[in-house]
């Protein structure tokens, strides 16, 4: 593969495909041909992406009828006949289901839509695919390779193949990174989404916790389990958002209208907002990504966003050590897969109907479920304990409160620590003095460094990352490309307060516009050694 297979076309925005569609320049069925043609070339084989576990069978006969629709007037708004993938733990009726990426559930029927896909289904969008995922939401085993699960092999990032893409909506990140569609449905219970679209240079937001309707997700922890649209700019993703979200307006709630949060994210002026910098604990250790990091600053001051730099998570420490939010995860999970898979059986023998049977299915297929890496997450789930225990209550509370009002309400608020007013402290010049930090609307960070070598023997390394504090705390935030390192994509994220999606993709738009970036892959074996 090369940069040769990259085109326009498959790398166009959702607003450019409607209106080459609209125009009668090309048809839906044109569009999603055109998807599973690119799919069929780029994703399989050895090298390949392996971001797609299915395609739909049926996608160009919806595309067909979404064409028909067309023509006789009815138009459902911009993601009209748009292909569009949804990652493989979100049910999806018929052929397409829900294996979240494990052979126990690869056979097992879905009967109806999640409420996501239902929602895609009424604007108009083609579902034609299931995208891959880290087997079990990322949550099976501590020393998992990001992007593999047993049904969809190992997903690779487009930008340099043996890189992973994240997880563990890796399959989402890497299909938009590969030009495969302009549009993927991912969920996050903690890094989930903004990982992949950091490592895969795409656009990622994880809204406030409940926003969108995770029912229909084979879950994870109810407590942070969150749906969002992933895509290459701010501006589809906001797209999306109109659809698959109620608007908190002053009218009330409403779903499914054009214009609130694609209004949103309509690149502007920031005069009048104050964006904090955080460092301490999530910069530091990658001298070009934290470059990266400065320019990202400077564009925002550039678009006359007032910058607060720095300003502390004051319980980043605490909540990276993942002691609480580890047990809390397999308590929360151990529940919820006791009763999905319960639900799932009915009438299907051959599923698992709770995690005890799902581990003991693991075992029984081991060449194939545990070759790569085990499931001694699964297997600790089982003797986690309740959600009356004292031991979840206790560790939920504290993480939740490390979360909100100690972590990302402090920093906020001001009330976290000490900073400065537009200083560099932590960069390696003079600390500002200690002062009282101002309020700020918005807090920008490094999503993560770039990505790291694909290892199936030891697993992911232990990286930085700052989605810790929002996915715990149910905050909003959006991962966005800032640059790149060596050819591999670097993100940044944006964090807000609960309902703040349009002020954040209100900044995210101006950021992006200010910088300019246009990341498409190289599909190189390797990063070039210099």
């Amino acid at each position: 593969m090369s940069s040769s297979d990259d085109s326009d076309l498959a790398y166009a925005s959702i607003a450019t495909l409607a209106s080459l569609v609209d125009s009668g320049a090309m048809t839906s069925v044109e569009l999603v041909a055109g998807a599973v043609e690119r799919i069929a070339r780029l994703d399989n084989g050895p090298h390949g992406i392996s971001a797609v576990l299915a395609v739909d069978p049926e996608a160009l006969t919806i595309a067909a009828d979404r064409d028909a629709e067309r023509r006789s007037g009815r138009v459902r708004g911009p993601l009209h006949g748009v292909p569009v993938l949804v990652k493989d733990n979100i049910e999806t009726a018929g052929v397409l289901g829900a294996s979240a990426g494990s052979l126990a559930l690869a056979s097992v029927p879905v009967e109806e839509d999640a409420p996501v896909v239902t929602l895609l289904r009424r604007a108009g969008a083609v579902v034609i695919g299931k995208s891959n995922l880290s087997e079990w939401a990322n949550f099976r085993s501590r020393h998992s390779s990001s992007g593999w699960s047993a049904v969809g092999g190992q997903t690779r990032n487009p930008h340099a193949l043996d890189r992973s893409p994240g997880g563990s909506s890796s399959g989402s990140g890497a299909a938009l990174a590969a030009g495969f569609v302009p549009l993927a449905i991912g969920t996050e219970t903690d890094g989930s989404i903004v990982c992949p679209a950091s490592l895969c240079g795409v656009v990622g937001m994880k809204p406030t916790h409940g926003a969108i309707d995770a029912r229909g997700v084979v879950p994870l922890a109810a407590s942070q389990d969150t749906i969002g649209p992933m895509g290459r700019s701010v501006a589809d993703v906001a797209v999306a958002l109109d659809w698959l979200m109620p608007r908190r307006a002053a009218g009330g709630a409403r779903s499914g209208a054009a214009g609130g949060f694609a209004s949103a994210a309509i690149p502007g002026s920031l005069a009048g907002l104050s964006v904090g910098i955080a460092r301490e604990h999530y910069t530091g250790f990658h001298s070009a990504a934290d470059s990266l990091l400065e320019r990202a600053r400077e564009a925002l001051a550039a678009r006359g966003a007032a910058i607060v730099d720095p300003v502390d998570v004051p319980t980043a420490a605490a909540l990276a050590a993942w002691v609480d939010e580890m047990l809390v995860m397999m308590v929360e999970m151990r529940h919820g897969l006791d009763h999905y898979l319960a639900d799932r059986d009915a009438g299907f023998s051959r599923c698992p109907s709770s995690l005890s049977d799902l581990v003991a299915f693991n075992e029984a297929h081991h060449d194939a479920e545990l070759a790569v890496f085990g499931q001694d997450i699964l297997v600790d789930a089982l003797v986690a304990g309740d959600l009356e225990s004292e031991a979840f209550l206790g560790a939920f509370s504290r993480n939740r409160d490390r979360a909100r009002r100690l972590g990302l309400d402090a920093a906020l608020d001001g009330t976290g620590g000490t900073g400065g007013t537009g200083g560099m402290a932590g960069t390696g010049g003079m600390a500002a003095a200690p002062v009282s930090t101002p309020r700020v609307d918005v807090i920008m960070t490094l999503t993560m460094g770039p990505a790291w070598l694909i290892d199936q023997v030891n697993g992911d390394p232990s990286v930085p990352a700052s989605s810790t504090p929002a996915a715990v705390a149910g905050y909003p935030t959006i991962s966005l490309p800032i640059g790149l390192v060596r050819g591999l994509p670097v993100g940044a994220s944006l964090i807000g307060r609960p309902h703040a999606e349009e002020l954040l993709l209100r900044v995210a738009a101006a950021l992006e516009n200010e910088l300019g970036l246009e990341l498409r892959p190289g599909f190189l074996p390797s990063v070039p050694i210099v």
